[in-house]
């Protein structure tokens, strides 16, 4: 089985437990979902579709991939570029992010429509996000629009998250209507509802449910962050419980590896009701650390 993810991997400084003090990681919301699969599915092929510079840092980042498992065969560099940095800032758990990333080569990697055919030409299932779609410029999205659209076409599942982020995008109707031009290629749909609430105006999880059903996705979980997970398929509607945790160390990319369950789970044909608890459980523990990645045997 193999699943590919297409987006944006960037170096990472998150807060240490000493203040003041940073670590240097790897991250980003496809890598993220990507590496979880395969820190925790040695049976699944799991790679990732990006483009990173030629600068040591990049070198440092491909290695990174590559010892943990991640597939980097379409990963490509770029002569003279680099990578997106980010900063995470913590409040409570909770957290914010500063980016520096301008001159990302990531950008890049729709640019060639040829990269993008050969990355998804052998694949089970591609999963991309909003921030996908919002670093790209519209000839190169178009790019990944048309290599989706085939693949689905061709058998393929096309997982998507839209991952709303309103600072990559230059107005909120641009997001919104490439949002969902991204939907309609797509059979699973993972978005967050509070997201979904502040620039759709779902009024409830099953509004957004259904607005996404409603473009032709056979599959969609909602998020929400320590409520209930809300989901739809041709098997129905329901809700699975969250059980509350004590303290939140550091929320960061407990969406990106809860995907990664609901993913491996659909691969798998397993009910999505146990690909949920799979990733609600996975998530719980991924906020119980410090930082998007979390080793965590499940």
């Amino acid at each position: 089985m193999k699943i590919l993810s297409v987006g944006e991997c960037m170096a990472e400084l998150s807060p240490d437990e000493q203040l003041g003090k940073f670590n240097l990681g790897f991250a980003g919301d496809t890598f993220n979902t990507a590496w979880y699969i395969a820190n925790n599915h040695s049976d699944i092929n799991s790679a990732y579709f990006s483009k990173l510079g030629d600068d040591e840092l990049s070198d440092k980042m491909l290695k990174f991939m590559s010892d943990n498992r991640v597939d980097t065969t379409h990963v490509k560099k770029v002569s003279g570029s680099t990578i997106g940095l980010y900063l995470i800032s913590l409040v409570n758990g909770e957290r914010t992010f500063s980016y520096w990333r301008n001159n990302s080569a990531a950008t890049l990697l729709g640019q060639n429509i040829n990269d993008v055919e050969h990355a998804v030409k052998k694949q089970d299932m591609i999963y991309f996000s909003g921030i996908t779609l919002a670093i790209l410029d519209p000839s190169s999205r178009n790019n990944l629009f048309s290599c989706l659209k085939s693949a689905r076409c061709a058998g393929k599942k096309i997982a998507f998250d839209p991952n709303l982020r309103p600072k990559l995008w230059s107005d909120k109707k641009e997001m919104c209507d490439v949002i969902m031009a991204g939907a309609n290629l797509s059979d699973i749909i993972l978005p967050s509802f509070d997201d979904e609430a502040t620039w759709f105006s779902d009024a409830n999880p099953v509004a957004t449910l259904k607005r996404y059903q409603k473009v032709g996705a056979e599959i969609v979980v909602v998020k929400n962050a320590g409520e209930p997970v809300s989901f739809i398929s041709n098997q129905g509607i329901g809700t699975h419980p969250v059980q509350s945790i004590g303290t939140v160390v550091d929320s960061t990319a407990a969406g990106d590896s809860f995907n990664s369950e609901i993913l491996v789970g659909i691969l798998r044909k397993i009910p999505l009701s146990e690909a949920i608890s799979n990733g609600v459980n996975l998530a719980k523990r991924v906020i119980m650390g410090h930082g998007a990645l979390i080793k965590s045997n499940i």
